[in-house]
């Protein structure tokens, strides 16, 4: 039978693990919605995971209370860094910062993963195999995105990149391509959270120009749809715009959280089966 310090080790493990994945759960339900997470996620979540372990590291291991700074410390640099690199979204650094207060480490004890015993990396910085995790969801979606446009061509015998379009770098037709789709303009106006990934201006000549848009945003959007939607109207351009549904990272992270929880560290997995 366990002692009572392992079941109250447990307990605080427990604790922290299903908070974070409740407030991750709810966080990417709603980044999904409506694009948007209240801070008033993170204002909860932060003080309460970071009461949850400091109480569980002074009552059952003073010692690791180093590495936990530390933990906090590397994985808000890291976050931050990516966030003013145009990498993150702003909810996105706050959950990464989050995690580290609530699980610096991987909960073992709790939850072992199918894989086995996690790496070193989860062991001392839980955070960085739950982001790795998500970056290879979001690679996964890229390869998935690259399959579908190749079976569109294959289908419509239509070219990917017509006119102008066609002129562009051939970086920039590759980075399309794992990123977004061909979509009616309709659905551009209907769904708000899909972004066109080109543009269109009239020249000088009264000719339509179009270009690919590698980074959409928000700014300027309504504009952008506008434009093209002109010139689909006035027969310049066909209905079939470049676009992306730009799918909350948030998402990702938290697939990447209970996958390194029940399974583990991804990376790590496929490195020993290499090594085998």
């Amino acid at each position: 039978m366990a002692s009572p310090r392992v079941l109250n080790v447990l307990a605080f493990d427990a604790a922290r693990t299903g908070l974070v994945v409740l407030f991750f759960l709810y966080s990417s339900w709603s980044d999904y919605k409506s694009r948007e997470v209240s801070d008033k996620v993170w204002i909860i979540l932060g003080p309460l995971s970071l009461a949850l372990t400091l109480t569980d590291i002074l009552l059952y291991d003073p010692s690791s209370l180093v590495s936990y700074a530390i933990c906090f410390a590397l994985t808000s640099t890291f976050a931050i860094i990516l966030f003013y690199a145009g990498g993150f979204g702003g909810a996105d650094a706050k959950a990464l910062m989050c995690l580290a207060l609530a699980l610096p480490f991987a909960p073992d004890q709790l939850v072992t993963p199918l894989s086995g015993q996690p790496s070193l990396i989860s062991k001392s910085f839980f955070p960085i195999t739950v982001f790795s995790n998500s970056v290879l969801f979001a690679a996964f979606t890229a390869v998935a995105l690259l399959v579908y446009n190749a079976f569109w061509r294959l289908k419509t015998h239509e070219p990917l990149f017509e006119g102008d379009l066609g002129k562009e770098s051939l970086g920039k037709k590759i980075t399309v391509m794992i990123t977004g789709y061909k979509a009616p303009i309709r659905k551009l106006k209907e769904k708000w959270h899909v972004y066109p990934m080109e543009d269109s201006e009239e020249t000088p000549e009264k000719s339509t120009k179009r270009k690919l848009l590698l980074l959409p945003k928000d700014e300027g959007r309504e504009e952008i749809v506008e434009r093209l939607d002109r010139a689909i109207d006035a027969g310049a351009i066909k209905d079939r715009i470049w676009a992306t549904p730009g799918l909350p990272m948030l998402i990702f992270i938290t697939a990447g959280l209970i996958v390194a929880l029940f399974l583990g560290d991804i990376v790590w997995v496929c490195i020993r089966l290499v090594l085998r």
